[in-house]
């Protein structure tokens, strides 16, 4: 790693994929790097003799394509805490560091699943549709003292969001790779291999893994028909998690409830089934875009732009292989 450059002729190159060319991260400007910025179209041209590359457009899956021309990367860093939309077997192999936005989204989105969680022991839904029909309606609605929520990922993002629930008065349990008990922030943890076995527990089940191998189409048919009817299911981890077909059908049939804001496709299309099913509350991939994010996340970057400039170890290094962070097991 080079200690950090005097003159521009001898600044590092740093590409920054973005939604649209015109798009600049906040407060990168003072930064001794060459900064190229460019949307899709563009990173063939914007890789070529660059160090290091910036996923501010973190869900593109650009950089596969271009990557017989990404000779000279060291060091890619995904502004966000998932990764599955970057990673593939010719990165994984290589010699490219990853990092993510780790930590910048813990709170917010266990600040959502709480809200959703509250939300659907309040019967929310059913009061918007009754305020829409200007109808007095009134109704007694659950507590959430005492309701069980599974959190499935142990990570960061769910060990936050198990603290929060069991701030609010919940019993939690998480679901990991590996099970065993006495965890401070879950108290028990089950295998998430054997959700049908477990899932009868929870009154909600809280998806917050990273997509994986072993978490692609984790929640399938029969483990949404293990589920207790009434169960309410949030999905804050990545859409291909959930059998959305098989979904669709639980809630047609009235047996769960569903908050989600990750799907199979992304931006949801139009006429998308799950739009106008019944029990279900849809949100566009937000949970954890707070105000301020972005200038968040920039200043995340920009740390780890003077750390790998003085030779420093970068933080939030991603396990290519295991495609996140093994801060415990997910």
């Amino acid at each position: 790693m080079p200690a950090t450059p005097k003159s521009s002729a001898d600044r590092p190159v740093v590409a920054v994929l973005c939604e649209r060319a015109t798009d600049r991260p906040p407060g990168l400007d003072g930064l001794p790097v060459d900064f190229r910025y460019c949307a899709a179209d563009g990173l063939r041209a914007a890789v070529d003799g660059a160090r290091a590359l910036m996923l501010w457009d973190f869900f593109s899956t650009a950089v596969r394509d271009v990557w017989d021309d990404a000779g000279s990367l060291e060091w890619i860093h995904v502004t966000a805490a998932g990764v599955d939309t970057l990673l593939f077997d010719e990165l994984r192999d290589s010699a490219v560091v990853v990092t993510n936005a780790h930590g910048v989204f813990d709170r917010p989105i266990a600040e959502y699943v709480l809200g959703a969680v509250i939300a659907h022991a309040k019967d929310s839904l059913r009061s918007y549709d009754l305020q829409r029909g200007r109808q007095w309606q009134h109704r007694e609605t659950r507590s959430v003292l005492g309701a069980r929520a599974l959190v499935v990922g142990t990570g960061a993002i769910g060990r936050e969001t198990a603290r929060l629930l069991r701030a609010a008065g919940l019993e939690v349990r998480g679901a990991g790779r590996v099970a065993r008990g006495d965890d401070p922030d879950f108290g028990t943890i089950v295998a998430s291999s054997n959700l049908v076995a477990e899932v009868a527990w929870a009154d909600h089940v809280v998806l917050a893994a990273p997509l994986t191998s072993a978490t692609r189409g984790l929640v399938d048919a029969a483990v949404l028909a293990a589920m207790r009817p009434g169960t309410h299911l949030v999905n804050v981890a990545r859409g291909p998690i959930v059998d959305e077909t098989a979904l669709l059908a639980a809630l047609h049939d009235g047996r769960i409830a569903a908050t989600l804001d990750v799907f199979d496709t992304e931006p949801l299309p139009p006429d998308h089934p799950l739009w106008d099913a019944p029990n279900v509350t849809v949100t566009a991939h937000m949970s954890g875009d707070v105000i301020g994010w972005r200038d968040t996340l920039a200043a995340q970057f920009a740390t780890n732009v003077h750390r790998w400039l003085a030779g420093e170890p970068l933080l939030n290094i991603v396990d290519k292989k295991l495609g996140y962070i093994p801060t415990g097991d997910r």
